[in-house]
């Protein structure tokens, strides 16, 4: 079977408190792309399953994902699971746990507690279950799903080098980022009425922010190029970093607008890319539902 496991966009990022288990609360509105891995998935008569990922030679989160699975006591037959990178590595885009979500979503209807695995594998993974728009707290294992918005572009500007989610997070505790609780509970119910209509992002500007991006930058300098160049040079409404970088995007108001913005921006951003919020009802794998 062929599996599509989304990008997500982070359209904001507001950073809490962090918790007991060294995770910080957050707020956010998480969008599934259309970019998106492909990972081909065919029983094997190997003595374990086996992932191939040419891109990523080391571990990754969707051998985690099948070792989880199979501690829950799943007897599914061995796997090949061959990952198709689409989504670009280390850009705070989701590629990894979108991966491991698609492989879960084998498993749906089969184990108990899927979701409370999910965030067992990563704090991203649950959220992507099921790639749909979503307000997520907790630390990413609280989803609440809501309208799809309505119509607009994304253009994504990755950069030569990754960033991880940890050396982020350590940055932005080392500038004091972080949001008292109080604030994050705020936010989330101001996020909650932004959305609840189905409006375009660009309805709401004053919530598009990333409380990450100033300690992104601060490792990545050349983060804040990219950030102008969509503002200025592409014209884009809004632009921003997602997730915890390094991976800019700008937001348009349709997708034929993103693509002539990310046409012009690959004379100085070769990797710039045109893309768009993930259709409802999208096919992405196996017993998806709503």
């Amino acid at each position: 079977m062929i599996l599509r496991a989304p990008a997500k966009l982070n359209l904001c990022l507001f950073v809490g408190p962090t918790r007991e288990d060294g995770l910080h609360e957050l707020a956010s509105i998480f969008e599934p792309l259309e970019l998106a891995d492909e990972l081909e998935v065919e029983e094997t008569s190997a003595t374990g399953d086996e992932v191939v990922c040419p891109q990523i030679p080391g571990p990754n989160l969707v051998e985690k994902a099948l070792a989880a699975m199979r501690e829950e006591g799943w007897d599914s037959p061995h796997l090949r699971v061959e990952i198709s990178k689409h989504v670009p590595i280390a850009a705070g885009l989701g590629g990894g746990s979108a991966d491991a979500a698609a492989v879960l979503r084998i498993a749906r209807g089969q184990i108990e507690g899927l979701r409370a695995l999910a965030a067992s594998v990563g704090a991203d993974v649950p959220s992507q279950l099921t790639p749909r728009p979503c307000l997520v707290s907790g630390a990413g294992e609280v989803v609440e799903p809501i309208p799809p918005p309505a119509d607009h572009g994304v253009v994504l500007v990755p950069q030569s080098m990754g960033l991880t989610t940890a050396e982020v997070y350590a940055e932005a505790d080392r500038l004091g980022l972080a949001r008292g609780e109080a604030e994050i509970e705020v936010i989330r119910q101001k996020l909650r009425d932004a959305v609840i209509d189905g409006s375009s992002p660009l309805s709401y500007p004053e919530h598009l922010v990333n409380d990450l991006q100033e300690a992104a930058i601060s490792l990545r300098p050349e983060i804040a190029e990219a950030l102008s160049a969509l503002s200025e040079a592409a014209g884009a409404a809004h632009a921003m970093v997602t997730g915890s970088g390094p991976t800019a995007f700008g937001l348009f108001a349709d997708r034929a607008s993103a693509e002539r913005a990310a046409d012009q921006l690959r004379a100085d951003f070769p990797s710039a890319v045109a893309t768009g919020p993930l259709p409802p009802r999208a096919e992405v794998g196996p017993a998806e539902s709503s």
